[in-house]
């Protein structure tokens, strides 16, 4: 446990051991920079550059960081949108540049600062504009910090990183397992099926998805219904069978569309950008829009819960694209599916495979799980000791 003397640390403003970096170069590749970072490129509650542009290819960026540097986006604060620069380059003017001023604050510690709550909160309050809320560096260089002794700042760092370390490793076991589970069905959906020893001395059966594959149309008022759910396409996140987030009737719009009864155990497959492969399994009752497909395997031929990670796979996310319709919003008519074919074994063999991905993305979802767990610990760590 360490040892931290909190009542003894100075309340500090933050333009005292922070300096805002404001530095521009109009030339940056023939300066050796080959990079630039957009506000897109940040995530919120992640402190890495989750992508970046190349100069090669033009930017009207001009603003200049350092690796180590802490890019903060200025505008919509509420995003949380805070990262360490692991390289130099070049950023958007909505991102404020950060550097600790090394003889009283560890650039180490300056990212946890900078996504406390109260920091984040201060940002938010202090933002001017409505659609486009800005904060600005005079106002959050006035912002009070608790700042520690250097040797405490240095063990607060180990406490965050060590915390950080954690959460990525387990994001990492979670994208490994999901991955495997992908790997193993895209080889099952594919034109020679495999899958381990399940399939060795099996007979397979080629059936076109029609033919074992039905979409359920039970349209619904869902105010006379008494259904207290609404889940639109935005609800509905890519390669995740779970619906993690929803609308309440009464409370959001509901739109004349929304009039498409789903059970605990449909599928629910998004029929435009099948790019974005979104395929849930409800485990509510509720109502989608018809642009939402509420899907049942034939019980007799092809089991519900081998379906879910078929419609996953690159074959038929492929096959999807290729009859959708439209080219900036794509869509597919549920016709357009028919011809889509694959060769599936008995039932007890699906029912084999079926188990072992389930029991593949249960333990993904306990890493999943542990990271929030992390990062709720992390935050209220951050707001006890850091805000």
């Amino acid at each position: 446990m360490i040892k931290l003397e909190k009542g003894k640390w100075n309340q500090t403003p933050f333009g005292d051991v922070v300096s805002c970096i404001e530095q521009h170069d109009k030339n940056p590749l023939q300066n050796g920079l080959s990079k630039f970072v957009g506000l897109e490129n940040i995530d919120g509650e992640n402190l890495k550059i989750v992508g970046f542009g190349n100069l090669e290819n033009g930017t009207t960026f001009s603003k200049t960081f350092k690796c180590s540097d802490v890019l903060f986006g200025k505008r919509r604060a509420y995003l949380r949108k805070v990262a360490v620069a692991d390289f130099d380059g070049i950023c958007s003017g909505d991102i404020l540049v950060f550097r600790a001023r090394e003889d009283r604050l560890l650039p180490a510690l300056l990212p946890f600062y900078t996504s406390s709550d109260s920091f984040i909160n201060h940002a938010i309050n202090t933002s001017a504009g409505s659609l486009s809320p800005r904060t600005k560096w005079r106002d959050l260089a006035t912002y009070e910090i608790p700042l520690p002794p250097l040797a405490e700042q240095q063990r607060l760092v180990e406490l965050f990183q060590s915390i950080e370390q954690s959460i990525g490793q387990a994001q990492q076991q979670e994208g490994n397992l999901r991955r495997l589970a992908k790997q193993l069905i895209n080889g099952f959906v594919s034109d020679k099926p495999a899958f381990g020893n399940l399939l060795k001395g099996k007979t397979l059966s080629k059936v076109r998805y029609c033919e074992v594959v039905n979409k359920l149309t039970r349209k619904i008022d869902p105010v006379s219904y008494g259904i207290e759910r609404i889940v639109a396409g935005e609800h509905l996140a890519s390669e995740d069978f779970k619906i993690r987030e929803w609308g309440t009737v009464g409370k959001d719009i509901l739109g004349p569309a929304f009039h498409m009864l789903f059970q605990p155990g449909d599928i629910l497959y998004g029929s435009r950008r099948t790019y974005l492969k979104k395929v849930a399994v409800a485990d509510f009752e509720g109502v989608c829009a018809n642009t939402t497909y509420v899907i049942r395997a034939n019980k007799d031929f092809l089991l519900q819960t081998l379906l879910k990670h078929i419609m996953l796979t690159e074959k038929f996310t492929q096959y999807s694209i290729g009859v959708s319709k439209g080219s900036t919003n794509p869509y597919i008519n549920w016709k357009d599916l028919d011809n889509f074919t694959i060769e599936i074994p008995d039932l007890d063999t699906q029912r084999e495979i079926a188990n072992v991905l389930d029991e593949i993305i249960a333990v993904a979802e306990q890493f999943r799980a542990q990271t929030h767990l992390l990062k709720i610990l992390k935050q209220k760590l951050l707001n006890d000791l850091l805000g």
